[in-house]
């Protein structure tokens, strides 16, 4: 398990271009999530049980351009800012896969969560307007004078 109860979906080495000028090929020890991919250089001990992803799927936008070149696949995930990071992995390791497929589920998740906290809001709102029709109602039934008190405790 990690960074807040995420459990590890695959673990393995991937290799990350460089941003500087020569674009060197690095190994990067990976941790794939169902929150996004964390990346630790191979030499590094293991990292702490509450690490937040590197590459967190709320940031990433889509996995792209994959190519297949001699032993190797060549992806890039594209960030929602975006940038580019291209790694390369074996073929049959299927990285790009992997990630692409646990971002659809996070991003998934997240839609999810979204329709049932709008259909919550639609809810607390319906009751409120109900329950102040109600407090209406029973002001006109008193005769309509003074302020109206709405019948339930909803602020």
């Amino acid at each position: 398990m990690l960074e807040s109860g995420s459990k590890a979906v695959k673990e393995g080495m991937l290799e990350k271009r460089s941003d500087g000028l020569l674009q060197l090929w690095k190994k990067k020890r990976c941790i794939l999530t169902e929150e996004g991919l964390l990346l630790i250089p191979p030499k590094h001990p293991p990292p702490p049980q509450q690490q937040q992803p590197e590459l967190h799927f709320s940031n990433m936008k889509t996995v792209d351009c994959v190519e297949r070149k001699g032993k190797y696949v060549y992806f890039t995930v594209v960030m929602a800012e975006g940038k580019e990071i291209d790694f390369r992995c074996a073929q049959e390791q299927g990285w790009n896969a992997a990630i692409t497929l646990q971002m659809v589920q996070y991003k998934n998740r997240q839609a999810i969560l979204a329709v049932r906290s709008t259909r919550q809001k639609q809810q607390h709102l319906a009751a409120f307007v109900a329950d102040l029709l109600q407090g209406l109602r029973n002001w006109a039934d008193a005769g309509g004078s003074g302020r109206p008190e709405r019948s339930g405790s909803i602020a």
